[in-house]
C-alpha cells in the first residue's frame, strides 16, 4: 500500500506544479483576486456576517466544496471524505489552509441548518459553511465554476486556491485522501518544493507491493469516509462484524443499488435510512465483483480484528513491543 501511495504522491506533485493549476507570479498578475471574486455579504454556520472575498478568500489557501443540506446522495459523502482530509491535515486547518463549503440551495440552507450539517460531519475550526442571498451565492458559485442549472445536476468537484499566489485548480474529493492532503498542502509553493524533494527520496526506497488485498482500495475510497471497522459509528454504522449481522447477498445488493432497495421498502434499508438521517448510502456505481471484493474484505478484517490470538502470535507481538529482542538480552 505504501508503494501505491508513493506513486500517487509523485503524480500529485506533478499535478501541483503542472498545467492543471492556473498559476501566476502573484495576485497582482492574476485574473483572480479582489477584481474577480465578489465581496458580497455572506453568513457562516454561526450566523456571522462576512465579506466573501475579504473574510473568506483574501490571502488564504482554501479548499472549496459545493453542498446542500437536503442532499442525501453524493454530497454528504464528499463532506465526509473532506472531514477525513481535515483529520489528516490536523492543526494546519484554520492556520495554513481553510475549508469552505458553499450552499447551492441558499433559499433553504439557513445558518442553523448548515451548523447542524457541520456538526454531523465533525467539522472543526477553520471550516466555514456559507450561505447568503440567493443572487449573491449564485454569483460566487459561478465565479468558482459551479454553474449547474439544478440541485441534482451540480458538480461534485472541489476547488483549491491560493489567493496570495493566484493559483487555482480543480480536484476531486474521491481521489486518494493522502494525495489530496498533499495536493492541498502543495498549494503553498514552499511546501510543494519540499514535497517534490521528499518524493525523490521516498521513491528510492520503494519495494514490491505484497500487502494490498482485494477490496482494500475500494474500501478506502468508497467506505472509510462514512464507516469505521471497530471504532464506532461515524456518519454511518460501524462495519466490524457486518458480515455476521447481514446476509452476504443482501450486503452486496445494498452496496450496488441502495436507492433501489429503499424504493422497494426493504426493511433493513428503511431502518438504516431512519437511523442515519444525515446521509443515505449513495449509489456508487459498484459492479458485482466490486461488491464481492468489499464483502470479502470486511469479512477478513472482522476476522483479523476479533479472532482469538494464538500464543505464538502474542509472543511475536510482545517481542515487537520490546524492540524485537525479547528472546535475546545480550544486545
Amino acid at each position: 500500500m505504501r508503494n501505491i501511495l508513493l506513486r500517487f504522491f509523485a503524480c500529485a506533485v506533478a499535478v501541483a506544479v503542472g498545467a492543471s493549476v492556473v498559476q501566476a507570479a502573484g495576485t497582482a498578475g492574476s485574473r483572480y483576486g479582489s477584481d474577480y471574486f465578489p465581496n458580497v455579504d455572506v453568513l457562516d454556520q454561526d450566523g456571522r456576517k462576512l465579506k466573501f472575498y475579504d473574510d473568506v478568500i483574501r490571502d488564504k489557501i482554501v479548499l472549496v466544496s459545493f453542498i446542500y443540506t437536503s442532499c442525501r446522495d453524493i454530497c454528504p459523502l464528499v463532506t465526509a471524505r473532506l472531514a477525513q482530509v481535515q483529520e489528516r491535515l490536523g492543526s494546519a486547518v484554520g492556520r495554513d489552509v481553510f475549508f469552505v463549503s458553499i450552499s447551492i440551495d441558499p433559499e433553504n440552507d439557513t445558518p442553523q441548518r448548515l451548523k447542524e450539517h457541520a456538526e454531523a460531519f465533525h467539522a472543526g475550526p477553520g471550516w466555514l459553511f456559507i450561505t447568503g442571498r440567493p443572487d449573491d451565492i449564485k454569483l460566487i458559485n459561478y465565479k468558482l465554476g459551479e454553474r449547474s442549472r439544478s440541485l441534482t445536476e451540480h458538480r461534485n468537484e472541489i476547488v483549491l486556491g491560493n489567493d496570495r499566489t493566484g493559483d487555482w485548480a480543480r480536484d476531486s474529493a474521491f481521489t486518494d485522501m493522502s494525495v489530496l492532503a498533499m495536493t492541498i498542502q502543495g498549494m503553498d509553493p514552499e511546501k510543494r518544493r519540499e514535497a517534490a524533494r521528499q518524493v525523490i527520496v521516498d521513491q528510492a526506497k520503494v519495494v514490491p507491493d505484497t500487502d494490498v488485498l482485494p477490496g482494500q482500495a475500494l474500501y478506502a475510497r468508497t467506505c472509510a469516509a462514512c464507516h469505521t471497522l471497530g471504532k464506532g459509528a461515524r456518519v454511518g454504522p460501524d462495519l466490524l462484524g457486518v458480515t455476521g449481522r447481514r446476509d452476504r447477498a443482501w450486503l452486496a445488493n445494498y452496496m450496488i443499488a441502495p436507492e433501489r432497495m429503499r424504493a422497494a421498502h426493504d426493511p433493513i434499508a428503511v431502518e438504516l435510512m431512519g437511523k442515519y438521517k444525515n446521509v443515505r448510502m449513495p449509489t456508487l456505481g459498484l459492479s458485482e465483483n466490486d461488491a464481492s471484493d468489499l464483502v470479502a474484505y470486511l469479512e477478513f478484517q472482522t476476522y483479523r480484528i476479533t479472532a482469538p490470538k494464538s500464543e505464538a502470535t502474542r509472543a511475536h507481538e510482545r517481542g515487537h513491543q520490546h524492540g524485537g529482542h525479547s528472546h535475546n538480552h545480550s544486545h
